[in-house]
């Protein structure tokens, strides 16, 4: 079977991109996904708040021994600022480990920042730069228009600067993503990573403390990327990428039927393996030879809302049609 793809102008040998996650900072874990398979890989996110951070525990180190002797101007070696340059020096590192594409992911804060990292990353050889946006909010005064102009600033800063193609990884929590999709599109993005998956705070009741606990994906949180993954396709010029629930063969198959050019897994890799990744085309594979199709070109889309003739598949009326059938959960799950 032939299952390239092409994703950002990059021609792909399949369709299973690995996510952006700390997998990928093993050099040999790096070489353990391309073996198994993947068809590309995400390098971990440079957080520009992660930079700050640790700059400012530097600081903070310098002043409480800077004056520790009288006789002494500083007890500490004068450093400078690294700033992102460690990040920089391991992605040219897992660069030049792997033969498959590695698409950089960015996450900054301000819009000097987002353009000045997007160039270094342009600099160490990468194939393309993924932009994550997301912003998380905790302001009451701040408008939602506000924020996405902001973030349409900044992509098109980077779009003029940049040479390497640039998608966009995006979180569901607009008013209307589709809106916001395709005014980032008329930009120049080479293509969209549907959708972010938030890390969110939880509670321990006992110990009454906040904890982050890991928060992987399960195969029914991919139905949102499914949906917009048929809504887009034939609506926009750049690629669709469908992320987050893409655990198994099916999974990608349903995602191509949509329309997505490729997806991104994570949470398939953490829990079962890099092998995951060779069960997941061995399963594509399969499916394709039992359904007579020879390359994914032949079937990608075929499920989307402008190939379908059931007009109401992608439109509310499909809630409709649920609670019309609501009692059939009852033979499901039959209540004692």
């Amino acid at each position: 079977m032939n299952l390239k793809t092409k994703y950002l102008g990059l021609e792909l040998k399949n369709p299973i991109i690995v996510g952006a996650s700390n997998l990928v900072k093993d050099l040999n874990i790096l070489k353990r996904l391309e073996d198994a398979g993947a068809g590309a890989i995400v390098y971990k996110s440079l957080f520009e708040e992660q930079i700050q951070l640790e700059n400012l525990q530097q600081y903070q180190t310098e002043e409480d021994y800077g004056a520790r002797h009288a006789e002494m101007t500083s007890g500490m070696t004068n450093l400078e600022d690294a700033g992102p340059e460690e990040f920089l020096f391991h992605l040219r590192k897992a660069k030049d480990a792997v033969q498959i594409p590695l698409i950089a992911s960015l996450n900054a804060v301000y819009e000097e920042s987002w353009v000045e990292y997007a160039q270094k990353i342009e600099q160490t050889g990468v194939d393309a730069l993924e932009l994550n946006f997301y912003s998380t909010n905790y302001e009451f005064d701040v408008m939602g228009k506000a924020i996405v102009q902001e973030q349409i600033d900044i992509l098109e800063s980077i779009v003029k600067i940049v040479k390497i193609p640039v998608s966009v990884k995006l979180s569901p929590f607009y008013t209307n993503p589709l809106y916001i999709i395709n005014e980032m599109d008329k930009i120049g993005v080479k293509g969209f990573v549907l959708f972010n998956r938030l890390f969110q705070p939880d509670i321990d009741i006992e110990k009454e403390v906040h904890h982050f606990p890991y928060n992987l994906s399960h195969h029914e949180d991919n139905r949102l990327a499914l949906r917009y993954a048929g809504l887009l396709y034939g609506n926009i010029k750049a690629d669709i990428c469908s992320n987050t629930g893409i655990l198994s063969g099916p999974d990608v198959i349903k995602m191509l039927l949509a329309g997505a050019n490729c997806v991104q897994v994570v949470s398939a890799v953490y829990q079962k393996g890099p092998k995951q990744i060779s069960t997941m085309l061995d399963e594509l594979e399969g499916w394709m030879k039992h359904k007579g199709y020879e390359s994914i070109s032949d079937y990608r889309g075929k499920l989307s809302k402008n190939n379908l003739k059931d007009i109401y598949a992608y439109k509310r009326a499909q809630y409709v049609d649920i609670l019309m059938k609501s009692d059939e959960i009852f033979k499901k799950y039959p209540i004692a």
